[in-house]
């Protein structure tokens, strides 16, 4: 396929558009703090839809209407999971963490936050959870390359290997040279791109096949069992809860906490939930309704399904391509490269802080001047980068599946020790290591032994969430020392603060 020049066009601005927010962000940062965390000056508009953005990566434009296409209405069970999560994430997590992060050494990252949080002398906590966020990150980074690859690929007709570094190469270049500040106002940029895109294609899709209820006789005239919740016994309890586990994945992920920690103060969180969960609830339910209404428009037109029974993850693309004009299509089109571009930005930059925070910083030079750490920040999101894109290099590789393997070891390795620190004053230092430890490993565990040598259909999140969970209760419980007088009088001065302003 060659592009259009209305496609050429389009995505030429949009690239420029994104590039020159990275350059005039470049100016506002001023040291390393701007860098990796904007200064914590974000209002509700940009917090809630930076935070969207990054959460909705790709998958929400390729691998969700892909999965809906193929499996009908029972793959919407994995939005009412994510719904729930995210709305319990801004609820009850997003206003202590952005206290508790600011109360406890100013920490800019999630391992500084574990580190002063129990006041971690050896490190090892430090150490251990900055591990963590570079592995799955590694793995999560690759999923938006592979995204933007086979956009690309789509649109531009180009080979898989050439089309890996021009899906990147514009993400690399804005969050190297403008940090948080120009990922957190692109991210808005793109929220509001997703949002049109998701709400105009299945609008008219329906239209072309004629209205709802023939496109709803099409897609049960297609398989009957697209409008069965349940497959008809195929997805079974087990199916469902691995679905709806997906909203565990949300209190650890760093990418999205950190939004919540940049947040100009605690008041800005519940009208920045207010907008963030709107945006959200909007974009999943166009997203299902992209891939749904495409069984009966496919069903109608199968002479054009070709791309689409090739690899599913591709019924955006090809939707934009048949039934929009090409100026339209090169819009819509866009918004897949802008779901791409805001996860795989924050997901690079959340990375760099690690390195540069949590070792360079932390090991090798603790004097270094705020110069000098933005510039190894910026080094590291190359480096990162680099590595992502040597794992997105199989052309096979599939957006949800990296998707749900990185989403489950953040979810299960941080989401507890995340929650119980912020509620539970007992908690030490030696609980949250095993947490850590626990969670990421029954994750690797289990999709190793259980999932692909025994063929089990549960979700790794879920003996990943509950493993860590019951460790770090354990092994606090039975650390004889117990939290220090200094924890717990920092844990109730924040209680008390949260108090006051409502939570």
């Amino acid at each position: 396929m060659t592009a259009s020049t209305p496609l050429l066009v389009t995505f030429s601005i949009y690239l420029a558009a994104v590039v020159l927010i990275g350059f005039v962000a470049w100016k506002s940062t001023k040291n390393f703090d701007d860098y990796i965390l904007g200064g914590r000056s974000l209002g509700p508009f940009v917090v809630a839809l930076a935070a969207g953005a990054s959460d909705m990566s790709g998958w929400l434009l390729m691998g969700l209407p892909g999965a809906m296409y193929l499996g009908g209405v029972s793959e919407g069970w994995i939005a009412f999971g994510l719904v729930l999560g995210a709305w319990i994430n801004w609820k009850y997590i997003a206003g202590p963490l952005r206290v508790y992060t600011e109360r406890t050494g100013n920490a800019l990252t999630i391992p500084d936050y574990f580190t002063h949080r129990f006041q971690d002398r050896d490190r090892i906590l430090r150490v251990l959870s900055a591990l963590v966020i570079l592995v799955f990150f590694a793995v999560y980074c690759a999923s938006g390359v592979v995204a933007g690859a086979r956009l690309f690929e789509s649109v531009f007709g180009l080979p898989y290997n050439q089309a890996l570094w021009w899906g990147a190469g514009a993400t690399i270049l804005y969050t190297l040279v403008g940090g948080f500040l120009a990922v957190s106002w692109t991210d808005t940029l793109q929220a509001t791109l997703m949002f049109f895109a998701l709400l105009l294609t299945p609008v008219i899709v329906i239209m072309t096949n004629g209205g709802y209820e023939a496109s709803m006789a099409l897609i049960r005239q297609a398989d009957p069992g697209n409008l069965d919740w349940f497959r008809g016994g195929e997805l079974g309890f087990i199916g469902i809860v691995s679905l709806l586990a997906w909203g565990l994945g949300y209190f650890g992920q760093p990418h999205i906490l950190a939004r919540f920690m940049a947040a100009d103060s605690v008041h800005t969180i519940p009208p920045a939930r207010r907008i963030g969960m709107a945006w959200m609830i909007l974009c999943l339910a166009g997203s299902l309704a992209v891939g749904f209404f495409a069984i009966a428009y496919f069903a109608a037109n199968p002479g054009q399904a070709a791309g689409v029974d090739e690899n599913s993850e591709r019924v955006f693309i090809e939707l934009a391509n048949l039934l929009f004009n090409p100026w339209v299509a090169g819009v819509l089109l866009s918004a897949i490269l802008a779901a791409v571009m805001s996860t795989l930005s924050c997901q690079l930059l959340v990375c760099s802080s690690v390195m540069t925070e949590d070792f360079y910083r932390g090991f090798i030079r603790n004097g270094a001047s705020q110069r000098e750490l933005v510039w190894v920040g910026r080094i590291s999101v190359g480096l990162i980068a680099l590595l992502a894109l040597w794992l997105a290099r199989d052309p096979d590789s599939r957006v949800l599946g990296l998707v749900s393997y990185a989403w489950a070891g953040f979810g299960a390795a941080f989401g507890p020790v995340v929650l119980l620190s912020l509620f539970w004053e007992r908690m030490t230092r030696n609980g949250a290591l095993a947490g850590i430890v626990l969670g990421a490993g029954t994750v690797i565990a289990w999709k190793q032994v259980a999932v692909q040598q025994f063929g089990s259909g549960l979700y790794e999140m879920v003996p990943g969430f509950i493993v860590a969970t019951l460790g770090i209760v354990v092994v606090s419980l039975l650390d004889r020392k117990g939290p220090s007088d200094e924890m717990k009088a920092t844990h109730q001065q924040v209680r008390a603060s949260l108090r006051e302003t409502g939570y």
